[in-house]
């Protein structure tokens, strides 16, 4: 049962390894050559088959968006470097209170509690 169940189990995968490959290629599209046909034929505001039409209006306004998009990336990136500057004045503060609680505790003084919303900002 051994062998033979082995090897039903490999035809069973490349059976299926080749199906889904013959799916693959039948259900993508494939780039066929749009048949001409001459200029005089076809009217002037027809568009070309396979050629799309886009109004003024969805162009301009793809326009705004794209302009409202970067202005948009502008300040996140910004915000981004806010937050890094943050978050090193979060660690530079953790390492000061360390620091002092090491000195207290060195003084045999009660250390200062460690804010809890600083202790993820903590490299030790």
């Amino acid at each position: 049962m051994g062998a033979e169940g082995s090897i039903t189990t490999v035809i069973i995968a490349v059976l299926g390894l080749v199906g889904s490959v013959l799916v693959a290629r039948i259900s993508t599209p494939r780039d066929r050559p749009v048949q001409e046909r001459p200029a005089l034929e076809r009217p002037a505001d027809e568009p070309d088959e396979g050629e799309l039409k886009v109004s003024p209006e969805i162009w301009r306004r793809f326009s705004v968006l794209e302009e409202k998009v970067d202005h948009l990336t502008a300040i996140v990136e910004q915000q981004k470097e806010k937050v890094s500057y943050l978050e090193r004045l979060l660690r530079m503060a953790m390492r000061i209170i360390r620091r002092a609680n090491r000195r207290l505790a060195a003084a045999k003084e009660v250390p200062e509690e460690i804010p809890r919303e600083l202790v993820p900002y903590s490299i030790d």
